[in-house]
């Protein structure tokens, strides 16, 4: 209720974040915030991340890869921002870098209107692993370097994983000096099942193409 009135959300938008239950997952990402920003930079970008993000309008079939889940997001970008929560701004994707005659691109490139710094997304399709972490670190300070404004806060980092080991996570970022969070990524239609019936059923994927055929 306190979010609803201080963000003014609609009742659709409302709904959806009960639905989604964002209450119990807001704050809850593995980072290292508290060890490379000051209080209370720190605590408002802790509570901004999620864990796990709830990406359920999303249709990836088993063989999808890292640039379909990206395309997807980026085709429901109004539905990915609610997912993000409040405050996020789309910069872009693939955003380009270049680094040492090198060229690099960002999943996905975010800014923050309250926190006052870019975000940077990283999407991985697997299980998180502590090398993620050392090229997030690389990342941002490519962007603090060449996009980040003299009033702007220091960027941070997000990797959305498909799963994470938060002892793993937290050896990864704990010497790291650049902030950065750790969180997984579901959709609700198969990971909300339980283990042992997620591989026995149908992805949003198959239902499609079955419906499709059966329309002609």
């Amino acid at each position: 209720m306190q979010a609803a009135v201080a963000h003014r959300w609609s009742r659709s938008v409302l709904t959806a974040q009960i639905a989604q239950r964002a209450h119990a997952r807001a704050g809850q990402a593995v980072t290292n915030f508290a060890a490379t920003l000051p209080p209370p930079q720190s605590d408002l970008a802790q509570q901004t991340l999620r864990d796990p993000y709830l990406f359920d309008f999303l249709a990836l079939g088993p063989a999808a890869r890292e640039r379909d889940l990206e395309q997807g997001l980026a085709d429901h970008i109004q539905q990915f921002l609610v997912s993000l929560g409040t405050g996020f701004a789309f910069v872009g994707r693939q955003v380009h870098l270049e680094v040492g005659g090198q060229d690099y691109y960002l999943d996905l490139l975010f800014y923050h209107l309250r926190l006052r710094c870019f975000v940077v997304v990283d999407l991985k399709m697997e299980a998180f692993q502590p090398e993620f972490a050392g090229k997030m670190n690389f990342y941002l300070s490519a962007v603090d370097d060449q996009l980040r404004h003299r009033d702007d806060q220091p960027s941070l980092g997000l990797l959305l994983c498909q799963e994470k080991n938060r002892l793993t996570v937290e050896y990864a970022l704990r010497d790291l000096k650049k902030p950065i969070g750790v969180a997984e990524w579901r959709t609700r239609l198969v990971d909300s099942l339980p283990k042992k019936l997620q591989g026995s059923l149908p992805s949003v994927a198959d239902i499609e193409r079955e419906l499709g055929r059966s329309r002609k």
